[in-house]
């Protein structure tokens, strides 16, 4: 009921990097319904085994982090630590570090994006990264990694997952969600797996067991047919490869086309800056319009985001990047004028 073996192998090293071999016997791990399954059954496995009292996520977050905590574990408190700075288009990180200074708790958890922010697309540097891990360990907070796009956001697996590494270098227990949706494109076949590393070998075993039963009890048994693709691909070299380039290519679209809409808004003088587009990463970028002038996109364009200005980069090709470039212009220019 832990999954597809060899799924969950490959997932663990993918996950963990070549130091998986010393880490393996420290790891438990299992197959879930994809990232959100991953989330839910490490929701309901770290309250229930902590018996944490509060969960911090970044403000903002994936808005189906807040939903799955609250069925999975709604007597936890889900407090917010400042992530996004709207004036500046940029990370708060010194917002980030002082919140978590001044009111983080011994057997908190923490909410972490390894990679690709979603929505805003910042991420922190690797020094970022290391204070975060300083604070945690010196807070007795619990990390908890949600990775859903390693190798989708810069093309390179080990880059991506580099947060994860380092704080399982640095001996710190973690959990860790796992989705194979986006960089394997099996959104529809629900793969993903939940790792938890533990400071003792000794206690795997029974952490693993206790894991299971939270599935067993919810779902009993993962779907297949994903996990075998996966665990396919991941143990055939040349299939492995033809996939690594597919990740490239895919990375590789989203930086020219950031670039290309961040062009087209130069090269008309679209009042305000723009660089935040090309800074961040993966497949969304907030754009910094409001929710009026994503109504007015919508309405008059047929150009759809999310009212707090999100867009899908993933949306843009080469085709009709100068027409949303120029619709962009037009609602910030008659935002200004009004």
């Amino acid at each position: 009921m832990s999954g597809f073996p060899p799924f969950v192998a490959h997932a663990q090293a993918l996950v963990f990097g070549e130091e998986t071999p010393v880490l393996a016997p420290r790891i438990a791990s299992v197959q879930t319904i994809s990232g959100t399954g991953a989330c839910h059954v490490g929701a309901r496995f770290l309250t229930d085994t902590l018996g944490a009292k509060r969960v911090w996520f970044p403000d903002p977050t994936w808005g189906n982090h807040h939903l799955i905590w609250t069925m999975a574990a709604g007597h936890v408190e889900q407090k917010l630590h400042p992530y996004y700075n709207p004036k500046t288009r940029s990370l708060d990180f010194e917002g980030m570090m002082a919140t978590l200074r001044a009111e983080g708790q011994k057997g908190d958890i923490i909410v972490l994006h390894a990679c690709a922010h979603n929505p805003t697309g910042l991420d922190p540097t690797k020094e970022q990264w290391q204070q975060i891990a300083d604070v945690c360990e010196d807070k007795g907070i619990f990390p908890f990694f949600d990775s859903a796009y390693q190798g989708f956001a810069s093309g390179d697996l080990d880059r991506d997952a580099w947060a994860i590494r380092h704080f399982a270098s640095r001996g710190l227990e973690i959990a860790v969600a796992q989705s194979f949706s986006k960089n394997f494109g099996l959104y529809g076949q629900r793969v993903g797996a939940f790792h938890l590393l533990l400071s003792k070998p000794e206690a795997q075993p029974n952490t693993l067991s206790q894991i299971v039963r939270v599935i067993r009890g919810e779902i009993s048994v993962c779907p297949l047919y994903g996990a075998r693709v996966v665990a396919a691909i991941l143990s055939d070299k040349q299939l492995r490869n033809e996939w690594l380039d597919d990740l490239r290519t895919m990375s590789e679209r989203l930086k020219e086309m950031r670039q290309a809409l961040y062009s087209e808004l130069q090269k008309r003088g679209t009042p305000g800056t723009w660089e935040h587009i090309v800074d961040q990463i993966g497949m969304f970028s907030y754009t910094g319009l409001n929710a009026e002038q994503a109504r007015i996109l919508r309405d008059d364009h047929h150009i759809y985001m999310m009212k707090t200005g999100r867009a899908s980069i993933a949306g843009l090709n080469t085709t009709n990047v100068e027409s949303v470039g120029a619709a962009i212009d037009a609602v910030v220019r008659a935002a200004g004028s009004s």
